[in-house]
């Protein structure tokens, strides 16, 4: 398999492999064609890096969650500050997120994401030696610098080294970061213990698997050395769309930011509506990493299939149903069947690698998927940062789950309604075309 897959700019010429004039006459960006592979064994490293990247975007938050009260007395640390540690991550996703285009265009992605890899391990490492909470917050900072550009910039380097296997490869991706994201909620709590209860040592640990990540890109960068030179990257690359007035960027940003905040409010909440509801715990935690755990195997399949159809909208559909079921649940009887209702939400967060897999696909080019991955996780990142607040506003006035579950519920269907609209199989480029038509023939 891999030794099909390679980029189009290792061996053609920049210009002509991204931009073909269309043979019925509309000068529109052409999807990317593969070209014969430079290495067969370099191909199976590339994917193995993708992978041990993807695991390496989430421990940085979901490390920190189950150890954050000892952080807190350690370093002094507010109850204030504390509750805005917990909205870095989406603020960080964002703000850096916008910056992964332009930093790809100089430095090309597989550098940018080598960096990333680096800030991540770097930044994990130097906070569990933090003195005090601004040095903490800094460091975190660093670390969710590195997990914002490799979280736009991964399915960039899959649409350009990989046009031919975009779904395969983005289940690999979603995949890994689901174990990543399930794996450090479920272990840190007992690791830490067994390394003598410091949390120090149950956050640093994670720096190892950075590490692992960077040295598998390390060779990555240097057997792509065109890519990370810049002007490899090719014509379709520099080329900046009209982002802002594709309908189709506008509803994958909007659906990507309502699945967002319903994923947060999960991480953040879910151990509490059970606790909440009688259930111990030991075993609320296992549910959450139940909700975890269901995506990774589901995070494999769903691109596939997906990538497969003209367009998406079933699966928004079906998705956006498990969610709605799931969160009734939860109003109605969450200690009536605990198990099924964890499923059901863990299912409908895997809306996730399916608006990854749709990111993929509404560009034809690695430019075009660059720039819109930027846009769709920063505008879907802001969007998501009052959800987790809004959830605890309510629940603190009303002292029950019946309204904030409720208002999950409902939230699905605008999620649901603009995941239809991004589920169409158009593509962004087309639509920058009609937009700079249309603005010449007014």
């Amino acid at each position: 398999m891999m030794a099909r897959m390679s980029s189009a700019a290792d061996t053609a010429d920049p210009v002509t492999a991204s931009t073909r004039v269309d043979p019925r006459g509309a000068d529109r960006p052409q999807t990317e064609r593969p070209a014969p592979p430079r290495s067969r064994h370099l191909g199976w490293l590339f994917a193995l890096a993708i992978a041990a990247a993807a695991f390496n975007l989430r421990p940085v938050v979901t490390s920190l969650g189950p150890l954050l009260d000892q952080v807190r007395t350690d370093l002094g640390m507010s109850p204030t500050v504390a509750g805005l540690l917990t909205a870095v991550p989406s603020l960080c996703f964002a703000l850096f997120g916008f910056a992964a285009p332009g930093l790809a265009r100089r430095l090309g992605p597989v550098a940018v994401v080598t960096a990333g890899m680096g800030a991540i391990t770097a930044g994990v490492l130097a906070r569990s030696f933090a003195g005090g909470t601004a040095v903490f917050l800094l460091l975190t900072a660093l670390a969710l610098a590195g997990v914002a550009v490799s979280n736009v910039l991964i399915p960039v380097v899959i649409k350009r080294y990989f046009p031919e296997k975009v779904g395969p490869m983005i289940g690999l991706y979603s995949m890994a970061l689901s174990a990543g994201t399930a794996l450090a909620a479920a272990v840190t709590v007992p690791l830490t213990k067994g390394l003598g209860g410091d949390w120090r040592l149950g956050l640093g640990v994670w720096a190892g698997l950075g590490a692992v990540a960077l040295l598998l890109w390390i060779p990555v960068l240097v057997g792509r050395r065109r890519d990370s030179a810049g002007p490899a990257a090719g014509a379709a690359d520099t080329v900046r769309l009209p982002i802002t007035r594709s309908r189709t960027a506008w509803a994958l940003a909007i659906f990507f930011g309502f699945q967002a905040t319903g994923a947060y409010v999960v991480m953040g909440w879910l151990p509490t509506i059970f606790q909440d509801a009688g259930v111990s715990s030991g075993t609320s935690g296992v549910l959450l990493a139940l909700t975890m755990v269901i995506g990774v195997p589901v995070s494999f399949v769903l691109p596939n299939l997906a990538a497969r159809r003209g367009d998406q909208r079933l699966f928004v559909v079906v998705l956006a149903a498990f969610g709605i079921a799931g969160y009734t649940g939860l109003a109605l009887a969450p200690a009536g069947a605990p198990w099924l209702w964890a499923v059901l939400v863990g299912l409908s967060n895997c809306a996730f690698p399916l608006v990854l897999t749709m990111i993929g696909l509404r560009a034809r080019t690695a430019g075009g998927v660059a720039q819109l991955s930027a846009f769709a996780q920063g505008v879907g990142y802001l969007i998501s940062i009052p959800g987790p607040i809004l959830i605890g506003r309510l629940y603190q006035a009303t002292g029950e789950w019946y309204l904030p579950l409720g208002f999950l519920a409902v939230l699905l269907v605008p999620q649901m309604l603009f995941g239809l609209r991004a589920a169409r199989a158009r593509h962004i480029e087309d639509e920058a075309v009609a937009t700079a038509s249309g603005a010449v023939a007014a």
